[in-house]
This record gives structure tokens, sequence and C-alpha cells, in this order.
């Protein structure tokens, strides 16, 4: 069924407007009396039915509401360093469609990209896109934000903050299924970027509190360890 986002809807009727109202009346070619999902961007979905339907504006009547089935029980924090050229996009394409509520991409000692403030906010303008589109592909009840870039140092502050914290390091002997606490309400991971984290990074982390872990013997790409460690994630709280 097709779904899509509007943050302004409650019990009665609403209106879906600009590019998803086009999409609605000359791609779709959806008429009065079909039904389609709408969220509101916060975890609920609407079942609605349409009234009317024309490019500039679908009018929709609610027929009923429930939690968004595609959204997690605890909220998932994913912190990735910088990797090189477009990486992150992939990254955040697949965290969204493993169920992250938010990503963020981090300054570490061994990151080689390190884009300036204008570069960056063209960066963001285009991973908030990706997000917003991933999470409509995937049947999301929320559009997971990507934050600006943060220091390594202000990351690790605020993935101490969560219930679970763990960076993943190639040289820590525990592995990750050792990390995960039962049931947790919130769970944040960072992973590195190509050269991964230094010793001092590592130790930084274990002194706020934050569990360091492996994902096995194998040296992942940064852009498949991210996709690993929330999959394990996923199936440790029984959403796989």
């Amino acid at each position: 069924m097709p779904r899509f986002f509007l943050e302004a809807i409650g019990d009665g009727a609403a209106q879906i407007t600009g590019e998803d109202a086009r999409h609605i009346a000359r791609v779709l070619h959806m008429q009065a009396g079909r039904e389609l999902t709408v969220s509101d961007t916060k975890g609920t979905d609407y079942l609605c039915r349409i009234l009317s339907a024309a490019p500039e504006a679908v009018t929709v009547e609610v027929i009923s509401s429930k939690p968004c089935a595609a959204e997690p029980g605890a909220r998932i924090s994913l912190y990735q360093a910088m990797p090189k050229s477009d990486k992150l996009e992939f990254i955040i394409q697949k965290a969204v469609e493993l169920g992250a509520c938010e990503i963020t991409p981090v300054i570490t000692s061994r990151c080689i990209s390190r884009p300036g403030n204008r570069a960056m906010d063209r960066k963001l303008e285009r991973w908030q896109r990706i997000a917003f589109e991933a999470a409509k592909q995937c049947g999301r009840g929320i559009i997971p934000k990507v934050n600006p870039l943060l220091e390594y140092e202000d990351a690790l502050a605020k993935m101490a903050a969560a219930e679970l914290a763990v960076l993943l390091y190639e040289e820590s002997r525990l592995p990750l299924s050792e990390a995960l606490t039962p049931s947790p309400k919130s769970a944040a991971l960072m992973v590195g970027s190509e050269g991964g984290f230094s010793q001092a990074e590592a130790l930084a982390a274990t002194e706020k509190g934050i569990a360091v872990a492996s994902l096995g013997g194998r040296i992942l790409r940064c852009e498949t360890a991210p996709i690993c460690a929330l999959s394990v994630l996923l199936y440790h709280l029984g959403e796989l």
C-alpha cells in the first residue's frame, strides 16, 4: 500500500500537497475511494481513504490508526566516524532500513574525510533526503534524523546517556553479543572509519562507561560494520 508522511493529521480529514500529491495523482493515478497509509512522523500510522485527488492537493479521511509496526522497541542511535567518498550515504540508507532513529557523523583521529562547514551543510541536506526516502521505502513511522558532525569527545558524551552504549573496536576481545544488555530502551553504537579507532580512543570510551566490543575475527569494511552491528542488536532485541 502506498505510504506517505504528514505531520498534520488527526482523526478527521487531512490534505496532502506538494510532491506527494503530484505523485499520488499523476504517477500512481490514485482516485477517490482508494486507500493509502499516512504516517505522522512520530510513530503512528493512519489508514486513509482518498476523498479527492488532484496534483495540487489530495484530501483523505482517516479510517483507523495504530502504532507503526516497523519501529523497534528501543531508540537506536548510530555514531559513524566519517568515511571517505560517498560511503556515508550507503550507511545512512541501510541504518534507516534497519531501524536507527538517528545517525551522527563523527570526526576521529583516523578520519581522512574532514569536510568544512559549508561542505557539511550541503552534505547534511543530501543525507537527510536519503534518510527520508529510505524511511518511506521501508515503512518507517518516523523520519530518522541525520545530525551535524560531532567531534569524538562530544560524541562519547552523547553516547554515554544511552542505556546501552557500545564502541566497535577490532582489537577488543569482547564479542558484541556479550556486550549487549537485556531490553534496553535506548542504544548507541559507534563504528570507526577506514582506519578504525586508536587505542587512546578506545580507552576514552571505556572511561566514559561505554562498552568496547568486537565484531569477530574478520576486519569488516567501514560500510559493512554498522550493518552487521545493527543487525546483531536488532536480533538481540527480538526485532529480527
